[in-house]
């Protein structure tokens, strides 16, 4: 009875759904162009696109221009719509910011009838209602995690972050440093931005911090102890991804100088945590940092899910992040499945100088399937987005799935023997472990 219970709160905040209700929406999809705009980033707020370039600008009636940009009756600023070539530019784009959903060759969001999101591809499937209940009352569990914390520490030890341990080793320098914190949560270092990905610092996946998923490797280091976080970038709405203690944390902290960046549907959550700066776009939509508008966020599509509560599934959408520097570029996949749009990615904003990319959570595979990919995807997406080197996620904290705990590794290794890969260019590191990235021919560390 207690596994049953512990495997029920699993499920709570991450596969539980109404299935009839929602196998019924996912047969009508209807493409969406939904805009809320709330930006800062250097005055330049976004609005619903009608057509691309320069006629775009034209149909916008009581708009004058004024510096190159466009201002409306009140004063407020309006960006232009432009569009650009597929072939990734390293180029700043100080002035305005792109609004990719107007190109045809990107797979844009959509609603089903219902007004909820759904996944456009063939490769999604959400499990059966038959899945899930013998995921729950007969698979077996394989992960094993060992109860002794001296296997643990052998096995996947935890270091505290250089940050915590030397405070002034603060600049990464030329290059890219990646710490990962646990689960989704790394921080990155590029083009004088402190990154922050999917925040959990809590010990339990779930709406209660009394019972669901705990973590069975604690996080390397606190909210406080982290150094200055410059943006925060969330992939979805799911426990393991969205945590409500870590986020306030944050918030405390920081307040209104840190910028949020979430996909669309998560703004009320967020003016709930009390989040100010927070800014919420849709798939290819981009944005900055009020300061530093040379560092481009841009929204990218994911294959997944959302929800948080009984009522609320797919309510808000999901996506992974391409941070566009005028050195470096950071891909963010968040959590996924595999999906076409990764080649999409690639194509438009690739070379990538680092991808983090999910590894964990991936069996029983007719289950996790069209949420989770396992090693073998995870290395395609690798490929698909031209990524110069990646770092794994989304492994050896939280016990999500039942594959052994420490074969997302060793099947991570095997696939890039298989194609042919270098086991560097795709690594794992301990939690609070760091690594720099050479970008650029050239680029020295000491």
């Amino acid at each position: 009875m207690e596994t049953l219970l512990c495997k029920s709160v699993r499920l709570l905040p991450a596969y539980s759904c109404t299935f009839s209700k929602y196998t019924e929406r996912l047969k009508s999809p209807q493409v969406s162009f939904v805009r809320r705009s709330y930006s800062r980033c250097g005055g330049v707020p976004m609005e619903k696109p009608s057509s691309s370039g320069r006629a775009a600008l034209e149909e916008t009636k009581g708009l004058v221009e004024d510096g190159g940009v466009l201002r409306g009756a009140e004063g407020g600023e309006v960006v232009a719509h432009t569009t650009r070539k597929s072939s990734a530019s390293r180029s700043s784009r100080k002035s305005f910011r792109l609004d990719y959903r107007l190109e045809e060759d990107v797979t844009k969001s959509c609603r089903d009838k219902h007004g909820r999101w759904t996944n456009p591809w063939p490769t999604w499937r959400f499990p059966s209602y038959s899945m899930l209940l013998r995921f729950l009352l007969w698979d077996k569990n394989h992960s094993n995690v060992p109860t002794s914390k001296e296997a643990l520490d052998s096995e996947l030890p935890v270091i505290e972050p250089y940050f915590v341990q030397n405070p002034d080793l603060s600049d990464s320098g030329p290059g890219l440093r990646v710490t990962w914190l646990g689960h989704a949560t790394v921080l990155v270092e590029m083009d004088g931005l402190n990154i922050l990905t999917d925040p959990v610092f809590s010990q339990r996946a779930s709406p209660f911090q009394f019972m669901g998923p705990k973590r069975y490797r604690g996080p390397p280091c606190t909210v406080e102890q982290l150094p200055r976080i410059d943006a925060v970038v969330i992939s979805h709405s799911h426990y393991d991804h969205l945590d409500t203690g870590s986020v306030t944390s944050l918030n405390t902290r920081f307040g209104g100088e840190l910028r949020w960046f979430v996909p669309l549907g998560l703004m009320d959550w967020m003016a709930k945590m009390g989040c100010e700066n927070v800014m919420e776009l849709d798939w290819w939509e981009e944005n900055c940092v009020p300061g530093h508008d040379d560092v481009t966020f841009v929204c990218t599509p994911s294959q997944h899910w959302s929800k948080r509560t009984a009522l609320d599934d797919n309510k808000s959408l999901w996506g992974s992040w391409s941070i566009l520097g005028p050195d470096h570029r950071f891909f963010f996949a968040g959590d996924t499945g595999y999906c076409a749009s990764f080649q999409e990615i690639g194509r438009r904003f690739g070379p990538f100088d680092l991808a983090a990319i999910p590894i964990g959570a991936y069996l029983p595979r007719d289950v996790m399937q069209g949420q989770h990919v396992d090693p073998e995807e995870a290395v395609q997406i690798h490929q698909d987005l031209q990524a110069k080197q990646s770092v794994a996620i989304h492994w050896g904290t939280f016990a999500l799935a039942y594959e052994y705990y420490m074969e997302p590794p060793v099947r991570l290794r095997e696939a890039l023997e298989q194609k042919g890969l270098k086991p560097e260019s795709f690594f794992t590191l301990h939690h609070g472990e760091s690594r720099l990235i050479a970008s650029r021919e050239g680029d020295v560390f000491d």
